[in-house]
């Protein structure tokens, strides 16, 4: 009878150890899916308010005047032939863009989709709020403005990890397909996109070569301040990835 007593102890024991170890368990994948949705939610939280402020910081450099960056010389110079927003032309680019990718098997994240559509929004709906500015005391101002902005914003984006822009995978897409340089395929898309850009009426001025000069430093530094530590448990909920040293601007 002891016997007996002794195993149903034991069983009881057994059994209790056992339900114990499976809470533990089940607490710590709580832990690790809590832990895993935080960190998914600071990505998309990065993304969002990166990509309003790079629409945003684009409109400053629009009411500033004094050049803007290379694709946006582009935009402006088809809003100028078009009639369209600055801020719609920028998504029509954009989307025509991405149709570029099929070819050169590119493949999209979130990051790039969102990319087409939150930046030209938010650069029309920040030009709807800026009041006219005529005076350099002011427009020297905003294009300064413009550019920092601009460095937080792209730091902010890129570090999300949601994938390139669809204009940067433009250029990683002919990097891979002809063997050329990253730098090489960037200056010759860009210096065909200011071109084409100011001969529609885009504005080019001492805004689009300071733009040119700080931007890379401005991005690199950003990049550091906002980067997101790896997901602990090794996963990626959304695709991500991108090249080093490709990835300037959306």
């Amino acid at each position: 009878m002891d016997d007996v007593a002794s195993q149903a102890t034991g069983c009881h024991a057994s059994g209790h150890y056992h339900h114990r170890g499976g809470h533990v368990l089940s607490t710590q994948g709580q832990v690790t899916q809590g832990l895993a949705q935080g960190h998914l939610v600071r990505r998309l939280t990065q993304l969002y308010t990166g990509l309003a402020l790079y629409g945003a910081s684009s409109a400053l450099l629009v009411e500033a005047g004094l050049g803007l960056e290379p694709w946006n010389v582009l935009h402006q110079g088809l809003a100028e032939l078009t009639g369209l927003t600055i801020g719609v032309v920028s998504i029509i680019v954009g989307a025509a863009v991405l149709l570029l990718w099929i070819p050169l098997r590119q493949r999209p994240g979130l990051g790039t989709v969102s990319n087409v559509f939150v930046v030209g929004v938010a650069m029309d709906g920040t030009l709807a709020l800026l009041p006219e500015a005529h005076s350099l005391a002011v427009r020297i101002p905003l294009l300064v403005a413009g550019i920092l902005l601009n460095g937080v914003a792209t730091g902010l984006y890129i570090a999300a990890r949601f994938g390139p822009g669809p204009r940067d995978g433009l250029m990683t897409g002919l990097h891979r397909r002809t063997g050329r340089s990253i730098r090489l395929m960037r200056t010759a898309v860009e210096i065909a996109v200011v071109v084409t850009g100011f001969a529609l009426g885009g504005t080019v001025g001492v805004g689009t070569l300071l733009y040119a000069l700080s931007i890379g430093p401005l991005a690199q530094f950003f990049l550091r301040v906002f980067a997101v530590p790896a997901a602990s448990d090794g996963s990626t909920v959304v695709a991500t990835g991108q090249p080093r040293g490709a990835i300037l601007r959306p």
